[in-house]
């Protein structure tokens, strides 16, 4: 493909539009390509190291905007974080229990992830007082999710609208442990109140109503805390006060990234791409089952275990997909993947139904409304529901001028739609996909054939 078919404009020294031209001939993706490193995994890896005793040694860290806050915040606190130039990270940790009291306000930009998880450190330490915040997108996302369980704990929280919304301020104290039924499927709820369990005296369990991302699960395990896990209530008890102590990890290719390519091996005829290194964790692997329900053509190769977490291959070949339902307990291990599942069912044969994905609502943007009303403007046949969308497939698609709405899955998904529409595609606000995957208009460039 020509240069020119794929290209960035700058539109001020902070914004840019991605304006994508699918030749009359047509193309294909064609290469082995590697994503950026998982982004939860980053997280953690990052967290854990910060309240370890030792070295924490990360190989493979995402150096998007959204681990780079997260490393932001635990420097404040008093960890030594070597600089995000190289996807290898040293962290020297200062112990649980010990957090400098910081000098100001502890920023989480855009990550709901790094705020939400960092709560629950913030609140079980006594005698500090901690104000967080983040960008207008997560001031306005709710953080009572997390505010609720750790006021069970004992935790001092006050914020905007009755403690909902950023920005918030914490004053430590010495939790309780509790059994909390979480409501929802979240790995940051959970995540949260475990990290709040690592300094309290005795356990804190978390039962969730359907199974979510482990990662924290693993990596505690990793670091040396008593952890226990009951696969057939959902429920995972942490005992405290615990020691961590500093690892190295490896942090595979993230499958939330490797989506796109997925997606658009499958849509783009003639395509046959290879994804290297991406994690598999069967708690993230929704994403597979979706499309493999779909009828997409993907192969996992060279299967393995890199510390402690299942990686592979994975190889896709476009192929005629069919509509399916993506609804019930898939929806949590696969929830960041649906906007990029709605392209992909806008190719496939039939009416593509995705229910119970309410969640989507308050994510970077409004992913339902967004997706829907982006999509119907290329021409595709979407429909909004409470909690989903139903996508009619086989209505081609036109190219036209889209917007990001600053959201980096909705840019990136654009994208890959914009490879089988008509015509000349322009999305707004581009470089919104940075936040999880810097260099992925690179990528995009050297796939396309």
């Amino acid at each position: 493909m020509s240069a020119s078919v794929i290209k960035v404009e700058t539109q001020d020294h902070i914004s840019h539009q991605l304006i994508i031209q699918r030749p009359p001939s047509g193309l294909s993706l064609q290469g082995r390509i590697r994503v950026p490193g998982d982004k939860s995994i980053s997280h953690r890896a990052l967290m854990l190291g910060a309240i370890a005793q030792g070295e924490t040694q990360i190989q493979g860290l995402l150096l998007g905007e959204d681990p780079r806050s997260t490393a932001s915040c635990f420097q404040a606190l008093g960890a030594e974080i070597s600089e995000l130039s190289t996807e290898f990270v040293r962290v020297k940790g200062i112990g649980l229990g010990n957090f400098l009291e910081p000098l100001d306000v502890l920023n989480a930009g855009n990550s709901g992830t790094t705020i939400r998880l960092m709560m629950g450190l913030l609140a079980s330490h006594p005698g500090r007082f901690f104000t967080v915040t983040g960008d207008d997108s997560l001031r306005s996302r709710p953080m009572s999710r997390v505010v609720k369980p750790l006021l069970q704990m004992g935790a001092n929280i006050w914020g905007r609208k009755d403690n909902t919304l950023a920005p918030l301020a914490i004053q430590g104290q010495a939790l309780q442990g509790i059994h909390y039924h979480s409501p929802i499927a979240s790995a940051q709820v959970k995540s949260c109140i475990l990290l709040a369990g690592l300094n309290t005296q005795g356990e804190t369990t978390v039962t969730e109503p359907a199974l979510s991302r482990d990662h924290s699960e693993r990596m505690l395990r990793a670091f040396g805390a008593k952890l226990t896990v009951d696969p057939e209530t959902h429920s995972v008890t942490v005992s405290g006060p615990a020691q961590l102590y500093g690892q190295t990890v490896i942090v595979p290719g993230d499958i939330s990234s490797a989506a796109f390519w997925l997606v658009a091996g499958a849509i783009v005829p003639g395509s046959d791409l290879v994804i290297e290194n991406v994690g598999v964790n069967p708690t993230r692997t929704g994403i597979l089952e979706a499309l493999e329900m779909m009828g997409a053509d993907i192969q996992r190769e060279n299967e393995r275990e890199v510390a402690g977490e299942p990686v592979a291959d994975l190889r896709v070949r476009s192929s005629q997909l069919k509509s399916c339902t993506i609804a019930g307990d898939i929806i949590p291990r696969l929830i960041d993947e649906v906007p990029i599942l709605a392209v992909a069912a806008i190719f496939a044969q039939g009416k593509t139904i995705i229910r119970d994905a309410a969640e989507l609502r308050v994510k970077e943007s409004d992913r339902i409304t967004v997706m829907v009303q982006q999509l119907n403007q290329m021409g595709a046949n979407v429909t909004e529901l409470p909690d989903g969308m139903e996508i009619t497939g086989g209505t081609p698609l036109v190219g036209t001028d889209v917007d990001s709405y600053t959201d980096h899955r909705i840019a990136m998904s654009l994208a890959i739609a914009a490879l089988n529409a008509s015509g000349i595609t322009t999305i707004h606000r581009a470089e919104a996909a940075a936040i999880s995957y810097p260099n992925f208009t690179s990528t995009l460039t050297e796939i396309c054939q």
